[in-house]
């Protein structure tokens, strides 16, 4: 159990991250916050649910909440229902005990990004915090890498991390594209400095713009006081924009200065912040479709895919599939206080043999599943609970753009970047060649003619600016492609 005597002795680290202690007991509370504290954490504490909620509509400048689940009129899960709505951009840990285990691995799939058993040990709180609040110097393992193409991705990562170019990584949902993010910065000259993600679908677009760039009080109805945005808490460090194929175009616009210019201005300042940002960014879409089609800009892919990875699915990489489930399966033992539990050899056969269509995040979920079904020490094939006719589509792959390289690197670099033990074939036109300029044009011209020559209307279809069609439209005329309409 964490306690007060324990919390001094503590080493703090370099970290500014702020977070919010929700706990009815008081004697917990307070060990609590004076273990955070005196890890050199900003720490806001209430006694309840409601108190947390109001004290939130004061000030949402926190990287981190932990509640408690069983408290007064509204529980921790009441509480993580209205975070998720009301303060998105804020992840959550939930405190519980042993018998509501199985609600708080609910909770997680509602949007909670972790969970503590009580008791636990002081270490066990800093090491989750650390993790999810962006702290400096909170380094992870090492992602687990059997299978031959999962090796030559790490190793290309290992690399990649030595550079200060920004990081496009695809891949499908759940394939641990986040895990990856955070192997590079830990391999990098900044693994010291903050690791700050925030997931840009999760976060409503009118409020994705002051959760990234910052804003001063007075910005906006409800901004009470001022606030740093993700880029100046990633200062220093590496900023993972998770899903950014999400992000609307006009902000797409903003980023790609911020990212051009290094320095971001918060929402309503006068003044700008110099910024020294490692930027990685993810997707589980196809990136040059989302061009095509408008949603995406073409100056911003170009910019994030400089050096993109692709983390192939679960189904793709078998070798990966039993160590990745022990690993998953000695974490959330140790969580549950329950010793060392194993999975029978039936149990392996059948982890292998199924799809995932779910991917990792499937095969995570599945472990604490069978820990809370089985109560003994061997985990069998019976209760991992998985059905051979399980549903998944085939996915291609996200990431078969063409590169520019030269003709002696190119196979190796290619081989290395997909993931595949196989060589690409290396087009030597530009990543977006002629057959994408020309599926581009014809969507153009097409959506002109259905409006009959409307731009306004053809933008807002395409889903873009009326700014960025004449852009567009005027780009294409000079490489030959003439509306005539």
């Amino acid at each position: 159990m964490v306690n007060a005597a324990y919390a001094q002795s503590v080493t703090p680290q370099e970290s500014q991250a702020r977070v919010l202690v929700v706990e009815d007991d008081p004697d917990l509370r307070e060990a609590l916050v004076d273990t955070l504290m005196l890890a050199d954490y900003e720490v806001g504490e209430a006694c309840s649910a409601e108190e947390a909620l109001l004290n939130l509509k004061k000030d949402a400048n926190y990287a981190l909440i932990v509640s408690d689940v069983n408290m007064g009129n509204l529980s921790g899960y009441d509480l993580l229902r209205q975070v998720r709505a009301d303060y998105p951009h804020i992840p959550m840990v939930l405190i519980t005990a042993y018998a509501s285990i199985s609600d708080s691995v609910a909770a997680i799939k509602e949007g909670a990004v972790d969970y503590l058993v009580k008791p636990f040990e002081p270490d066990a709180l800093l090491d989750v915090v650390g993790r999810h609040a962006g702290v400096k110097g909170a380094h992870t393992e090492e992602p687990i890498a059997e299978a031959a193409s999962s090796q030559k991705l790490l190793q290309l990562a290992r690399r990649v991390a030595q550079s200060e170019s920004t990081v496009l990584v695809v891949g499908e949902s759940g394939t641990g594209k986040e895990v990856l993010a955070r192997y590079i910065h830990d391999q990098s000259n900044r693994r010291d400095q903050p690791f700050v993600a925030i997931n840009c679908a999760a976060i409503p677009e009118n409020m994705l713009e002051a959760t990234l760039f910052g804003h001063e009080k007075g910005a906006y109805t409800g901004a009470h006081t001022s606030a740093p945005g993700k880029f100046e808490q990633a200062n220093g460090g590496t900023l993972l924009l998770d899903e950014i194929s999400e992000m609307d175009v006009g902000l797409q616009a903003k980023l790609l200065r911020v990212l051009q210019e290094k320095e971001v201005e918060r929402l309503g300042g006068r003044k700008t912040i110099a910024l020294d940002v490692r930027v990685i960014a993810t997707s589980n879409r196809d990136m040059r479709e989302a061009v095509v089609a408008g949603r995406f800009r073409e100056d911003l892919y170009f910019r994030l895919s400089i050096l993109p990875l692709q983390w192939a699915p679960l189904r793709d990489r078998p070798e990966d599939i039993v160590p990745l489930a022990e690993k998953l399966l000695a974490k959330h033992a140790r969580k549950q206080k329950r010793g060392r539990v194993h999975l029978a050899g039936c149990a392996h056969r059948a982890l292998t043999a199924y799809p995932w269509p779910g991917n990792v995040r499937e095969l995570d979920n599945i472990m604490q599943r069978a820990l809370i079904l089985q109560p003994g020490r061997t985990i069998r094939a019976d209760d991992l609970g998985l059905t051979a006719e399980a549903a998944f589509s085939e996915k291609p792959s996200l990431l078969q753009t063409d590169f520019t390289t030269t003709p002696a690197a190119s196979g190796d670099f290619m081989t290395a970047v997909s993931g595949n033990s196989e060589p690409a074939s290396v087009d030597e036109s530009p990543a977006l060649g002629s057959d994408l300029k020309q599926r581009e044009f014809e969507i153009i011209r097409e959506t002109l003619l259905a409006v009959k020559g409307s731009r306004k209307q053809t933008a807002e279809r395409l889903g873009i600016s009326a700014r960025t069609l004449r852009y567009k439209i005027a780009r294409l005329k000079d490489e030959g492609y003439h509306l005539d309409i």
